[in-house]
């Protein structure tokens, strides 16, 4: 049986019941906070809406859905990536292991190379995890972008270090950083990732270090706690959210956007190497609710 999606739920609340009654406006934040968006935001979100459609007298399910995108909005930002030609660019990608980082990687560097034709480089820097060097090398290899790797167990910054190096003697182009995610253990982890930094920040052109975090849209609130701890050791750029498609809730994007700020560049939607767009908010909010 086929999983009902988010925005089916939504619409669902429409059926037999009166759209301005309490009990509605109850339902519709359940819902949200189901979706993952947040209890607190959730809560706000209807109070207002419930607020400006007995106000306005707006009750069709068109208008109330318009309304609660329209609150919804300020929270869910898009961010535009792009290469600066000739010289040298560094994407660091972030996230918990499971998250689909060197999946993404993969996916950025084949989508950068294509677009802009530029030299792309993956930096192999989660030298921890077992599978991790040889899945990328095998994503490099596949898509004919090159790869640096060190031994296993090797210092990640060094490999960044060496990714850049060998772009800068290329003229420039894009690095795109794989990195650990171990969680378990966040004051190592925290303290390779500002190692890694340091050498992102020095081996970079000015305005051309982007820090991206992976977050699986399947995961609620978890992304959020994710988000929070990678944005205090780091800082974070924008969002890579993967794992979305119809029947993903992925509200979690508006709780972060709440909460830290931070915008979405790219979602992925599968496991092929085209699945991966550019970011939209509008259309984002309107796959959500349903419009």
């Amino acid at each position: 049986m086929a999983k009902m999606s988010f925005a089916q739920k939504i619409k669902n609340l429409f059926v037999g019941k009166n759209p301005l009654d309490e009990d509605f406006f109850d339902d519709l934040g359940d819902a949200l906070i189901e979706g993952d968006v947040g209890a607190a935001l959730a809560m706000e979100i209807v109070d207002s809406l419930c607020e400006i459609c007995r106000k306005e007298k707006i009750s069709s399910q068109d208008g109330i859905l318009k309304k609660l995108k329209t609150l919804l909005l300020p929270y869910v930002k898009s961010y535009a990536l792009s290469v600066e030609q000739g010289r040298n660019n560094i994407w660091m990608l972030l996230g918990v292991n499971g998250v689909g980082k060197t999946t993404s990687a993969a996916k950025l560097a084949r989508l950068q190379k294509n677009a802009t034709g530029a030299n792309v480089f993956l930096s192999a820097s989660d030298t921890f995890r077992a599978a991790a060097v040889d899945q990328i090398s095998m994503h490099g290899e596949r898509l004919g972008i090159r790869v640096v790797a060190h031994q296993m167990g090797s210092d990640p910054a060094a490999v960044v270090f060496d990714a850049a190096e060998s772009l800068k003697a290329h003229s420039g182009g894009l690095v795109i950083a794989d990195t650990a995610g171990r969680l378990h253990n966040k004051e190592n982890l925290v303290r390779e990732l500002e190692k890694i930094d340091r050498i992102c920040r020095q081996k970079s052109d000015e305005g051309c270090y982007k820090k991206l975090l992976v977050v699986d849209a399947t995961t609620g609130q978890n992304a959020l706690r994710q988000a929070e701890v990678f944005n205090e050791a780091v800082g974070v750029d924008a969002l890579i959210l993967t794992k979305y498609d119809s029947s993903a809730k992925g509200g979690v994007v508006i709780s972060i956007g709440k909460q830290l700020g931070l915008p979405v560049c790219y979602v992925c939607t599968g496991e092929g190497y085209d699945d991966i767009a550019e970011f939209d908010a509008e259309k984002y909010l309107d796959e959500f609710l349903g419009i």
